[in-house]
């Protein structure tokens, strides 16, 4: 892994072929901010998360919304929901409990010395903390472990998830969240396993849809909508004691799982395409994208990559307003064989029409791997950042990482946390693990925000002119300053009917208040 850092060297001049992008000169009181970030960047990380907390971070656009959770919410949870603990197993199970089994409310309270042993192996198990890889279980196979662990929780506990990710992000001047979840499609499947594989793309879109595909949608929206409604309960929005929660954006990517049969594969992927078209079509953009998710170098995520591509380019072609982000490159050398590292991005892009892609380690070990790059610049696709994650699932971090390679070509990127619960993590710590590993400018950090911001799914027009060029607004906001109190009647107008504008009108309010402290 360690030559990957020689690689960066040797590519660096033959990849700045790609023009430059003209630069914003920077305000009084941006550069006044730019010193005070250096002299506190200059102390090390202790110094840099006290002056990123409330740096206005806008989007996390890579987010699991049952890998965010922290696992002390899934222990409480799991004694609301009357389960069991398995002390051998380390896990959650149903009840009686039985054996080495003892009821999980008994992990609240009041508890004994051998309670807190257990309560910590059970967050250790539940997450990254405290662990150790080992020769026969890497950090890849203890984070993907941790979900079958703390499953089996009551789904009436989602809207209060919402509100726990909502509130961590509104706690560091973080304004929009894209959660990846996974609605429920048991009548999918099932009507997909009893039909059988079909290769002809339409006739099994056609034979699902004629058995009922699409009575899954309502439940999909019906799921978020309650989830919604809940976390809008907890945090008391609309009342004068709202939380500062409130203020989050919550938009919701569908999750289809990649790891399973191709007749389920393509069930849920259709499904999810008709959840978020139904959902565009009703004027409510609480679904706005689908993702592939699942271990990317499992069995079947490898075998029937190109086929799963090839399911994504045949739907996109009937939907072709959903939006789809997906991980691609989460890989490393060694995970799997040489040849499996040498076309997963570029087929996501080209294949899977994703605008987004994640994590996107293995960016250099592809064919053509300048080529590449820039066709994720000319095609303004956006590389979703994920720097603990990728250190602990693939061991992938410092120079090894790619994130300088894309940024030095231009490439889209953003910092996300993937599962910040699993992590121990969250979006300020990226921020300072990026400041501080790349050497990165205020100027840079303000980029990052302004690039998750420019690549949400929200609907409607960008604010900027030039797509990922953040130096003049569209012509109805020409000339004005970028997030100002008092738009012209024009731009205000223009905010009024694009979603994406206006919240990237709120960034720029954002950072204008931010800047004013120092």
């Amino acid at each position: 892994m360690r030559h990957f850092a020689r690689l960066l060297a040797c590519f660096a001049l033959v990849l700045t072929a790609c023009s430059h992008r003209p630069m914003q000169r920077a305000s009084e009181t941006e550069a006044r901010t730019a010193r005070v970030f250096l002299s506190y960047q200059s102390q090390g990380p202790l110094a840099l998360q006290a002056f990123l907390a409330q740096f206005p971070k806008g989007a996390d656009l890579h987010v699991h919304l049952s890998g965010a959770v922290y696992a002390e919410t899934f222990i409480r949870d799991a004694g609301e929901d009357g389960l069991c603990v398995d002390q051998g197993a380390l896990k959650f199970s149903k009840p009686p409990c039985k054996g080495q089994a003892i009821p999980a409310k008994e992990l609240a309270g009041n508890i004994s010395s051998e309670d807190q042993d257990l309560y910590d192996r059970l967050i250790d198990a539940f997450s990254m903390r405290s662990y150790v890889p080992t020769r026969s279980f890497s950090g890849h196979d203890q984070f993907f472990s941790t979900f079958a662990r703390f499953g089996g929780l009551d789904k009436r506990h989602t809207g209060e998830w919402v509100d726990e990710v909502a509130s961590r992000a509104a706690a560091q001047n973080q304004q929009y969240l894209e959660l990846m979840e996974t609605p429920p499609f048991t009548h999918a499947a099932t009507v997909a396993h009893k039909l059988g594989w079909n290769p002809d793309f339409r006739k099994m879109r056609q034979s699902l849809l004629d058995q009922g595909l699409r009575d899954e949608v309502a439940g999909g929206r019906d799921e978020v909508h309650a989830a919604e409604a809940e976390r809008a309960r907890i945090e008391q929005c609309g009342t004068a004691q709202a939380t500062p929660a409130c203020g989050v954006q919550v938009r919701y990517i569908y999750q289809i799982l990649r790891g399973f049969a191709p007749e389920q594969v393509f069930a849920q992927t259709l499904l999810g395409f008709e959840t978020v078209e139904a959902s565009m079509e009703a004027h409510d953009s609480t679904w706005v994208g689908i993702n592939f998710v699942m271990p990317e170098d499992g069995l079947i995520s490898m075998r029937d990559y190109t086929l799963q591509m090839r399911m994504l380019d045949y739907l996109h072609a009937l939907y072709p307003e959903v939006h789809i982000s997906l991980h691609g490159g989460e890989l490393a050398p060694g995970l799997v064989p040489p040849e499996g590292l040498r076309f997963h991005i570029r087929q996501a892009v080209e294949l899977g029409h994703a605008e987004r892609i994640g994590h996107g380690v293995d960016v250099m070990y592809e064919d053509n791997a300048p080529a590449l790059l820039k066709e994720l610049v000319q095609k303004h696709v956006m590389v979703e950042i994920n720097l603990s994650s990728n250190e602990g699932i693939l061991g992938v971090e410092g120079g090894d990482h790619p994130f300088p390679i894309y940024r030095l070509n231009h490439v889209p990127v953003a910092l996300s946390t993937d599962d910040e619960g699993v992590s121990r993590i969250d979006l300020t710590h990226e921020y300072v693990r990026a400041a501080l590993d790349y050497h990165l400018t205020y100027a840079d950090l303000k980029t990052l925000a302004r690039t998750g911001m420019e690549h949400n799914f929200l609907p409607g027009a960008s604010l900027w002119a030039a797509p990922d060029v953040f130096t003049n607004p569209v012509a109805p906001c020409h000339g004005q300053a970028a997030g100002s109190d008092h738009p012209s009647a024009a731009c205000q107008d223009f905010l009024d009917r694009s979603q994406k504008a206006a919240a990237q009108w709120e960034l720029e309010r954002r950072l204008r208040v931010f800047e004013s402290r120092f």
